[in-house]
């Protein structure tokens, strides 16, 4: 792990993607502060983990968080925003319920839980955002129009960051982990969640680019 990215959030760290990716990074020799909703990672510790019980969907709990963070002065290096919900992949028809909670999570959420953590993060650190490609306009799809729409807002979102960040030389990432076998993405998804990981440990140390879209398929930036 190289000096640049030595203290590492990981929100929705419990499981799937966010679980692995927390075991990548402590691998690597980061020390990781992992966010859910329950306070625990299972049954996995690690002297270089601390773990914090937060609901991204709740403005208390995510302002309990940044006092958390505050309080024990943690400046973080990098944060990965990998929670997210997938409500309606299955549905063409958009319903308020669908996307009153998936905005609540994927968008509204994630957004507040970012902006609430700007002052613990370092300058020339990062920001990832776990989004995907389905968002992106080229290829728009009758299907999950709560889930696409919510992360097309947030690929806006980052973009927006990045140009705010840019004096502190804060790098803004918002990327595709490939359709996962999570279970969010089925079992039957192309893509193994060790493949995911180590896409997104590639675009945490290897992209140098801010407010582009990185596709971890192609291991590189994409338009969006």
């Amino acid at each position: 792990m190289t000096n640049s990215i030595k203290k590492v959030l990981v929100t929705g760290a419990s499981n799937g993607i966010g679980f692995d990716l927390t075991k990548k990074l402590l691998a690597e020799g980061a020390e990781v502060i992992a966010v859910t909703r329950t306070g625990k990672v299972g049954e996995y510790s690690h002297p270089n983990l601390k773990v914090y019980q937060g609901d991204i969907s709740n403005a208390e709990s995510i302002e309990k968080v940044a006092q958390q963070l505050e309080e024990a002065g943690i400046k973080l290096d990098v944060l990965v925003n990998n929670a997210g919900v997938g409500l309606d992949l299955g549905d063409e028809v958009p319903t308020a319920d669908l996307l009153n909670a998936t905005f609540a999570t994927n968008t509204t959420g994630t957004v507040l839980f970012t902006e609430a953590l700007l002052n613990s993060l370092n300058d020339g650190g990062q920001i990832v955002f776990l989004s995907t490609a389905m968002a992106l306009l080229r290829n728009a799809a009758p299907n999950a129009p709560a889930y696409r729409m919510s992360k097309a807002a947030l690929n806006m979102y980052a973009v927006m960051l990045s140009q705010r960040l840019a004096e502190r030389k804060i790098r803004v990432t918002p990327l595709h982990p490939g359709w996962v076998q999570t279970r969010m993405g089925g079992d039957t998804a192309p893509v193994t969640v060790e493949r995911s990981v180590n896409g997104i440990f590639k675009a945490i140390t290897e992209n140098t680019e801010t407010g582009k879209f990185w596709n971890i398929e192609l291991d590189t930036l994409e338009d969006y």
